[in-house]
C-alpha cells in the first residue's frame, strides 16, 4: 500500500502470534498532517483510516501505512465490553488516546470526543478538545452531529483545533435512532443528511464521516462538498473509507457490520 506522503521504503516483518498474519512495516515514512490529507482530497487519492485503542494497534495502524488513526469510542464495546459507546469517559479516552499515541507515529491522530463531554455548551467541547490536543497527544478531534452541532464545530476550529465531523447513524445517539439502522433511506431523510453535511461543511470541519447509509446518498453527498468524506457503510463512492481494527480482524464477537 502506498502511503497518501509520498514513496516509501517497505521492510516486511511477521507477526506470528496471537494472529498469524504478515503484515509491511513502513521505514522512513514521512508525518502525514492534516494538509497531507487535504492535498489527498484534492488529487482524489483514497484516503484510508482505522481505529486502534492501545500501543500495539496503534502500531500495527502505523506500520500498514493507513493515512488517518481513529482512538474510535467504539473501543467501549470492542476493548472494553459495554453494550454501547455511552459509558466512557473523558478519562478512559484520554487514558487510551496516550497509549495509542505511542505507537502510531506517522498517522494523522484523530480523537472521538466521548459521549457527554461535548454536547451541553461549545465552551464544554472546546475545554474537552483542548484536553485531548494537551494530554491525550492528539492532532484532531470528532463529534457526533450536524446541523445542531455546527456552532460548536465552529467554537472548536476558532481555537485552532481541526474537526472531522460523523453524520448518519451517529452511535452515541443510537437509542433515539431506534438502535444500530441505516439513515437517509427516504428523500426526507437523505435531504436532512445534506443540510447536516453543509452546515458542519460551514463551520470548518475538515472531514465528515458518513456513516451507515445508502451508497447513492452517501456519493451525493460527497459530490457536493468541497471536504473529504470518510464512509463507514456508506458504500464506495466516498472521498475515504474508515474500518473498526476489531472488525476488520474478526475480533469482535456480538455481531458482524456489513
Amino acid at each position: 500500500m502506498e502511503a497518501g506522503s509520498g514513496a516509501v521504503q517497505r521492510k516486511p516483518i511477521c507477526l506470528k502470534y496471537p494472529l498469524c498474519v504478515c503484515v509491511t512495516s513502513i521505514i522512513g515514512r514521512a508525518k502525514v498532517s492534516i494538509k497531507t490529507i487535504q492535498n489527498m482530497y484534492k488529487r482524489k487519492e483514497p484516503i484510508s483510516m482505522m481505529t486502534a485503542q492501545d500501543y500495539p494497534s496503534g502500531l500495527m495502524v502505523d506500520q500498514s501505512g493507513i493515512d488517518v488513526c481513529l482512538v474510535g469510542d467504539s473501543l467501549a464495546m470492542v476493548a472494553l465490553g459495554y453494550d454501547s459507546t455511552n459509558p466512557l469517559t473523558v478519562e478512559d479516552m484520554l487514558h487510551h488516546c496516550r497509549a495509542v499515541a505511542r505507537g502510531s507515529k506517522a498517522p494523522f491522530l484523530v480523537a472521538d470526543l466521548p459521549y457527554g463531554s461535548y454536547e451541553a455548551s461549545p465552551e464544554d467541547a472546546v475545554k474537552t478538545s483542548l484536553r485531548f490536543i494537551k494530554e491525550g497527544n492528539a492532532e484532531a478531534v470528532k463529534l457526533e452531529g450536524g446541523v445542531e452541532m455546527a456552532e460548536t464545530v465552529h467554537r472548536i476550529t476558532r481555537v485552532g483545533i481541526p474537526v472531522l465531523a460523523h453524520i448518519g447513524l451517529t452511535p452515541q445517539r443510537q437509542s433515539a435512532l431506534g438502535g444500530f439502522r441505516v439513515q437517509g433511506k427516504t428523500a426526507k431523510q437523505a435531504r436532512a443528511l445534506l443540510e447536516d453535511a453543509f452546515a458542519i461543511q460551514d463551520a470548518g470541519a475538515f472531514g465528515v464521516v458518513l456513516e451507515a447509509m445508502p451508497a447513492e446518498v452517501a456519493g451525493y453527498i460527497t459530490e457536493q462538498l468541497k471536504i473529504p468524506t470518510i464512509g463507514i457503510g456508506a458504500g464506495v463512492h466516498c472521498s475515504g473509507q474508515v474500518l473498526v481494527q476489531n472488525d476488520a480482524l474478526g475480533l469482535f464477537d456480538r455481531f458482524v457490520p456489513k
